[in-house]
């Protein structure tokens, strides 16, 4: 198969045309063509449309995106509200803001049809605040919605359904991605995860029910509701079905972002996609999803498959996509050092275990790479690692201790190369 045929243009066709992002253009190009369908349909009606799709959250943890909707309650007088999460601030992740980029009327039209489907009628857009010419773009585009009439006190200027979008621009904050960390500051609050409840429940927003999807996840919406699941169960794998838009950073000849079916395995992406890596280096090993899934070896990439199963049975998980490629030549303990830097950073503190075993794991790698370490420090970041894991409220220690075990487990020869003795 070649490069051309492995890639799919369902959230990213309209990201060549040019001026895409503009409202004329974006009509043109079939944006807002599912409203009229959707409202053709009850609310509970395209919920089980996006159920049968199969469709799951690309914000990392997969999880089933129409499950997720019915878990709200039914519609009492209570507000409602659609957030969407467009914090982005995962190392190695660079695809949500392609579509603030150069389709952002297809993320507004997601909103609408999501909305619908769980009787909100204010979505909130919680969106990294570095991206500012990001902000600025998709503020330009819900200027354009409103002034014609696509939302506001009516939808499209027909449908008796108001519609109000909100962007609110985050403060930095990494830990504001996890969805109830992102509600906190919203709120006005600390972003500080909250407590998970014993069951399955939605989230809440100044108390009442809310429902968090990332934009990616909303704005495959507008395609399931106007072609029906089909559409986009015909692409993917039986338990992963439809695409994602993967990210490919590092030394590869086509780094970039590309919108592919689940399944396609990973080498063939990055040599056919990717174009391999630039003349004269090998691959070493890939982050596959973002910068807090377990790394892969070479070895292993060569087994590796882009969808959500394969990667967990290989070990990994495949989070948001985005793929670090490392090349040999690159020491693995400065690449540890780089990431446990960065989390020691952005814990939020509230968990001693994540606040005080990021903190630890850095200098003891600082200590190695001033070469004072020894096997008993490898012993010890295997230890807090494994006191990190599970004994926290929200999964930013566990995600820390897979990427840096993985790193000793699997390059811990490059450790002891800096050992004093």
């Amino acid at each position: 198969m070649s490069a051309d045929d492995m890639i799919v243009k369902i959230v990213s066709k309209n990201f060549d045309i040019p001026d895409s992002h503009k409202l004329e253009v974006a009509l043109k190009n079939g944006r807002y063509e599912s409203i009229d369908k959707l409202f053709s349909m009850s609310p509970d009606e395209v919920t089980e449309e996006v159920c049968k799709s199969g469709l799951r959250g690309k914000g990392g943890g997969g999880a089933l995106c129409g499950p997720k909707w019915k878990l709200m309650p039914p519609v009492d007088d209570r507000p409602r509200y659609l957030i969407a999460n467009g914090d982005e601030s995962e190392p190695g992740t660079f695809k949500d803001r392609q579509i603030f980029e150069y389709d952002p009327h297809l993320l507004i039209e997601g909103i609408i049809c999501s909305s619908y489907a769980i009787g909100a009628h204010d979505c909130y857009i919680y969106i990294r605040g570095e991206y500012k010419f990001f902000i600025d773009r998709l503020n330009a585009a819900i200027e354009e919605a409103y002034e014609a009439g696509i939302i506001g006190s009516k939808v499209m200027n027909k449908y008796d359904y108001r519609m109000d979008i909100t962007v609110h621009r985050g403060g930095g904050a990494y830990i504001c991605g996890e969805k109830s960390a992102l509600i906190e500051s919203i709120e006005g609050k600390r972003g500080h995860p909250r407590l998970k409840p014993h069951g399955k429940e939605c989230e809440w927003f100044f108390g009442n029910p809310a429902t968090v999807n990332n934009v990616e996840t909303i704005a495959s919406v507008p395609n399931i509701v106007l072609n029906g699941y089909e559409s986009y169960t015909k692409y993917g794998t039986e338990k992963a079905p439809g695409t994602m838009l993967f990210a490919m950073s590092g030394p590869v000849k086509n780094p970039g972002v590309y919108e592919l079916a689940y399944g396609n395995k990973m080498i063939d992406v990055i040599n056919k996609i990717g174009g391999g890596l630039q003349d004269g280096l090998e691959l070493k090993a890939v982050i596959p999803g973002g910068a807090s899934c377990p790394i892969l070896t070479a070895q292993e990439v060569e087994k590796a498959y882009l969808d959500y199963e394969s990667m967990w049975d290989i070990g990994s998980t495949l989070g948001t996509g985005g793929m670090m490629i490392i090349p040999q030549g690159v020491s693995m303990v400065d690449v540890a050092k780089n990431l446990i830097e960065f989390y020691h950073h952005e814990s939020c503190g509230q968990c001693t275990p994540c606040r005080e075993g990021c903190g630890w794991i850095d200098k003891i790698i600082k200590k190695i790479l001033d070469g004072e370490g020894s096997n008993e420090d490898l012993s010890t970041i295997l230890d807090v690692c494994d006191t990190m894991n599970g004994k926290t409220i929200c999964v930013f220690a566990p995600a820390v201790k897979d990427i840096i075990k993985s790193i000793v487990e699997k390059f811990g020869h490059e450790f002891e190369a800096h050992f004093k003795n």
